[in-house]
């Protein structure tokens, strides 16, 4: 299977402390270090951004908070995440490329987790239709700023980093959840199902689950912001967005899937169990998260994901926060999570190792 390790709890070279992986230094012994991507490791750097011992340096972005890392005799300066973004805020607008720092640290989050997935992810700059970026700002004058997917091209507006535009959004909205890597992951849920669904013999079988998305896309818009999602939309599906065309309906499912997997990747690299003999006969079983599901079935995956979300949503609850998921897996949605699964996981057997470098 051309999967990688998973990257949630990388350490520092030196001393061995864990780093998060957007740290451009560790937290405890200060020593500068960088993303190597092609490994999905950190490494020490030098003060001139060189790493030690190795032949790589860091991106030309890093100023702007990116710690990936290139070869030191790449042709460009950037790193293969920052390549990937096609269009960016003009290098004198300094409050959106401030945002733009902010968004990228979720863009590589996303793409290291395609890699854990085995999911390929081809640059724009290699073919057409390949995968790009556009991360613009809407508050920079330039004219507005729609989120959206279209030909492999993902635009992100700048202005969902602002706590306050979000939030306000997402009341506006309606949504339980809003988020930049949300936008993120489901955006490039348009990207594979176009490329990986569309284009392949399952596309059929992706119509009886999630409908026919031959259906005017612009209708179904129009309908949706006038009427609001239909009476009942809890009981096959996993958001009000998700009832308003089948290609939004795929791409709030793949987004959740990157959501559970994600999550449970962290838990599991943390070595996060609930212990059965401890919870007074709440669960059969200890809850053991994996760091990938891919080689099991998508009812192992829901049920460690329904115990460890009840225990997050607790945590959340401790400190005076909503749920961390607050949403329901009904049978309706697992069967679509479980097409989403199974074609990650065939992916992922047949195509090779992902490399982001």
């Amino acid at each position: 299977m051309a999967t990688v390790p998973a990257v949630h709890v990388l350490r520092c070279p030196r001393c061995h402390h864990p780093a998060p992986v957007q740290a451009l230094e560790c937290i405890s012994c200060g020593v500068a270090i960088g993303f190597q991507p092609a490994r999905l490791a950190m490494v020490e750097l030098t003060a001139d951004g060189a790493a030690v011992g190795e032949p790589w340096t860091a991106c030309s972005n890093r100023g702007w908070d990116c710690n990936w890392l290139l070869p030191t005799d790449a042709e460009a300066a950037r790193c293969s995440s920052c390549r990937l973004t096609r269009n960016r805020p003009a290098n004198d607008d300094t409050l959106a490329l401030e945002k733009l720092a902010e968004a990228s640290k979720a863009k590589r989050r996303l793409l290291i987790q395609l890699a854990e997935l085995g999911l390929p992810v081809e640059p724009y700059h290699e073919r057409d239709g390949g995968l790009a970026f556009d991360l613009l700002s809407s508050r920079s004058g330039t004219g507005p700023v729609t989120t959206g997917h279209a030909d492999g091209v993902i635009t992100i507006d700048l202005a969902e980093t602002l706590d306050d535009h979000r939030e306000r959004l997402r009341v506006q909205l309606g949504e339980a959840y809003r988020t930049v890597l949300g936008h993120f992951r489901h955006e490039v849920g348009h990207y594979y199902q176009w490329n990986l669904v569309e284009q392949g013999p399952r596309i059929e079988e992706c119509r009886e689950l999630f409908g026919d998305e031959r259906v005017s896309y612009a209708d179904a818009l129009d309908r949706h912001y006038r009427l609001g999602a239909p009476d009942g939309w809890e009981a096959d599906h996993i958001s009000e967005y998700a009832t308003m065309h089948p290609w939004e309906d795929f791409a709030e499912t793949f987004a959740h899937y990157l959501h559970i997997t994600d999550t449970l990747t962290t838990a599991a690299t943390g070595g996060m169990v609930l212990d059965a003999g401890r919870l007074d006969g709440l669960i059969e079983r200890d809850v053991v998260p994996r760091a990938s599901y891919l080689d099991v079935g998508i009812d192992e995956l829901l049920d460690d994901w329904h115990w460890s979300s009840l225990f997050f949503n607790a945590i959340n609850h401790s400190m005076g926060k909503g749920d961390l998921y607050p949403f329901r897996v009904v049978e309706p949605v697992a069967a679509k999570l479980a097409f989403v699964h199974e074609v990650v996981s065939e992916t992922a057997r047949t195509t090779p190792r992902p490399i982001l470098a």
